[in-house]
């Protein structure tokens, strides 16, 4: 039986975070060859975890059903500690079925999408956030997407009121990153793809230091790796970069790929919609004036503010995922019970209030649900009535003297008779 083992703030485990297209395959095969570390190429599970919260249609039905039990029966407090306890379970396991591994790796891209519940369930794990030239992680996007034979437009895709998550991804996903990671953290390393690149053994040297092991020479040789049990699980499964396996080490052409995949009017349009401060604060300021000087366009300071907003309400509204806005990541003295993540607020439980305190929210929100229901009950019952009224009305007026006989029913039977 492994002794260390992730524990239940997240000790022992790491989160390599990046927008998709960043490097994060690369990243992770040249990790993945260190003794200590167990990385595969993607989970993912725990959106799937906190999307309980937002339950899609079933083909068994209880939609409302799921939402209700989880949303107004369970405690947001009991479900972030049985998430915990799936994800421990999962990440343990796949721990102790490598021999001599200390360290799992979760490289989940998309993990922008839960951030809040990340420090909620392990405020201890180490974040590392992978940096690359926003323009070459567009490019890459462009150029996987040829290979693919799928098309990705960017002109069109940003322009188009439409939901898109490649779009989401290229604006919304980076911001998020870039928020969350604005403040220096005990638990967080900036990681940039360029850097790594060119320079992949003092990289990684950096990124074991951070994670409290030695670099073990030639890690990111990954093609001396390629016939392993980890480097055989590492590509069975057959996402990620699609291009890592042409190469035995990191590729430096990939550096400047932007400037050979993007056309002017991509370069342009991106630029405005990011604006110019997040390539400055990210280290890519000489990048930006070469996008500048092929484009004849000085981008200015802020991102297309409305585009941002747009594309995050097109997000929310498809996912039913809710974020605290600008949310950086907690320091380990403040981290603790996430905020909203659905459109229903999510309210900590606190511990010492006394203990028929969910037997009173339940009953609250029963008599919530009792007097929405009655009024659209109410609603219902003068929707019938007004329909009622429309088709008298238009009796009257297919009978020939209808109103004048209705006049004379109505003087009759309040005994009007005979009155002139």
């Amino acid at each position: 039986m492994k002794s260390d083992l992730i524990d239940s703030n997240g000790n022992n485990l790491v989160f390599l975070l990046c927008t998709p297209r960043s490097g994060s395959s690369l990243a992770t095969v040249m990790l993945q060859n260190h003794s200590k570390m167990f990385a595969t190429q993607e989970m993912w599970f725990l959106m799937s975890l906190v999307d309980l919260q937002s339950p899609q249609r079933r083909a068994y039905g209880g939609t409302g059903i799921v939402a209700q039990f989880f949303n107004g029966v369970l405690s947001h407090e009991t479900f972030e500690d049985a998430c915990r306890a799936f994800a421990l379970q999962v990440y343990n396991g796949l721990l102790q079925s490598s021999a001599g591994a200390e360290l799992v790796i979760d490289k989940s891209p998309r993990y922008y999408y839960l951030l809040e519940f990340l420090d909620a369930l392990f405020p201890h794990s180490r974040r590392i956030w992978l940096i690359r030239n926003p323009f070459s992680v567009l490019a890459s996007y462009k150029k996987v997407n040829q290979q693919r034979g799928v098309g990705f437009d960017l002109t069109e895709g940003l322009r188009n009121p439409g939901f898109d998550m490649k779009i989401a991804d290229l604006t919304v996903g980076l911001f998020r990153y870039y928020q969350y990671f604005a403040k220096d953290n005990l638990y967080a390393h900036r990681l940039h793809y360029e850097r790594l690149v060119l320079d992949p053994k003092a990289q990684l040297s950096e990124v074991c230091r951070f994670l409290g092991c030695d670099y073990e020479e030639g890690m990111e040789k990954y093609g001396n790796f390629m016939n392993s049990a980890k480097s055989d699980l590492y590509f069975s499964m057959g996402v990620g970069d699609p291009f890592v396996a042409n190469h035995t080490e990191p590729n430096q052409e990939s550096v400047a790929i932007w400037k050979g995949v993007l056309d002017k009017r991509e370069i342009e349009l991106y630029g405005r919609a990011l604006g110019a401060r997040i390539f400055h604060d990210l280290g890519y300021a000489e990048q930006l004036d070469e996008a500048e000087k092929l484009t004849g366009v000085r981008f200015e300071m802020e991102p297309d503010t409305e585009l941002i907003a747009l594309r995050a309400k097109q997000l929310a509204d498809a996912t039913g995922c809710r974020w605290e806005e600008g949310y950086a990541m907690k320091s380990e003295a403040t981290a603790g019970r996430s905020l909203a993540l659905t459109e229903h607020q999510y309210v900590p439980v606190d511990k010492t209030r006394p203990d028929n305190t969910l037997q009173l929210q339940m009953t609250m929100r029963a008599l919530e649900k009792r007097l929405e229901l009655g009024a659209m009950e109410q609603r219902h019952l003068k929707s019938q009535l007004d329909a009622m009224n429309r088709k008298i009305s238009r009796l009257k007026s297919l009978i020939p003297f209808g109103s004048r006989l209705s006049t004379l029913a109505s003087t009759y039977l309040t005994g009007g008779v005979g009155k002139k």
